[in-house]
């Protein structure tokens, strides 16, 4: 056939039959091969997860602790554990994502390493720890020069931000910072007074 006389829509039928072909042979392909893959995605229409935890009672007593030293109860807002937030740090590193097993990398030996040195220098794990034992340690990690606190400011920095992540996109969290999203207006009034001002717009 003279590739001038083939019509359009011919033409979108053999490239949409090439790409499910081609589709089939990469399952195929991969089936083949014995590819594991991840799993399925969770329903989130429900609220459980399709994939097992993976943090042991210990890692989730210091997750505990530690999170509450980040994200303390105050006037603004409850502390991170009282919003679930040690639970999510569990369900996002037992994931079988990308993203979230780096991470799992980097969290779980980072709070086997905390209560390893809540134990040398205060005979306890680390959530046994007094809060000013907790925070000592989470100064030294920020502050102390050597190799072992240089290695645990990375991991402290990827379990604040989780705790962070977490707590801030609850109810709790969006109070606590005056977030006033999601919330439907009679009418929108336009940005204030300071902010035009601010802008060179008044």
């Amino acid at each position: 056939m003279n590739p001038s006389s083939v019509s359009r829509r011919e033409a979108v039928k053999r490239v949409i039959g090439l790409s499910i072909a081609l589709s089939a042979l990469e399952v195929s392909s991969l089936g083949a091969a014995g590819a594991q893959g991840i799993g399925r995605d969770p329903d989130l229409h429900k609220k459980d997860i399709p994939w097992d935890r993976v943090m042991t009672p210990e890692e989730k007593r210091a997750a505990t602790a530690l999170g509450d030293i980040i994200v303390p109860a105050d006037q603004y807002g409850p502390a991170a554990s009282a919003v679930g937030v040690p639970d999510f740090i569990d369900e996002w590193v037992s994931a079988p994502y990308e993203q979230q097993q780096n991470d799992a990398r980097v969290i779980r030996p980072g709070l086997a390493w905390i209560d390893n040195e809540s134990k040398a220098r205060f005979g306890k794990p680390y959530a046994d720890a007094t809060i000013e034992e907790q925070t000592a340690i989470v100064e030294d990690i920020l502050k102390d020069g050597t190799d072992a606190h240089k290695k645990a400011r990375g991991f402290f920095g990827t379990f604040r931000d989780r705790v962070t992540g977490g707590y801030y996109s609850t109810l709790e969290g969006w109070k606590a910072i005056g977030y006033v999203g999601n919330t439907p207006m009679a009418e929108f009034p336009g940005p204030p007074p300071e902010v035009l001002k601010h802008l060179g717009l008044e």
